[in-house]
């Protein structure tokens, strides 16, 4: 299942994480959410493959640990997500489609 194009739509933003939006549900450790908006990243299906982190030009991902999470105990953070350049690599070589690039 991949993350859900339309999340902006069907979600809410319920708080803020190094300086880009969390959209819910959040139900930790168990649900984490969508992080960021222009680089979003599904956190439920992130399983830690990290593929998208050297891929990435710009380093836009950080790791950032999940204890607890059913899926993975780390997640790519789009922590730089205002430096992605829109070359949609990291959504490219994710094996479980948790990142959706919208173009700026």
């Amino acid at each position: 299942m991949a993350i859900d194009p339309d999340f902006m739509n069907t979600r809410e933003v319920v708080e803020q994480h190094s300086d880009h939006d969390v959209w819910g549900p959040l139900e930790p450790p168990e649900k984490l959410g969508i992080h960021g908006t222009h680089v979003a990243v599904d956190f439920d299906l992130c399983i830690e493959d990290g593929a998208c982190i050297p891929v990435c030009p710009t380093d836009v991902f950080e790791w950032v640990d999940t204890p607890g999470h059913p899926e993975s105990e780390k997640k790519a953070d789009p922590t730089r997500e205002a430096d992605c350049i829109d070359c949609m690599a990291c959504e490219a070589v994710c094996p479980v489609e948790a990142i959706k690039i919208t173009e700026a």
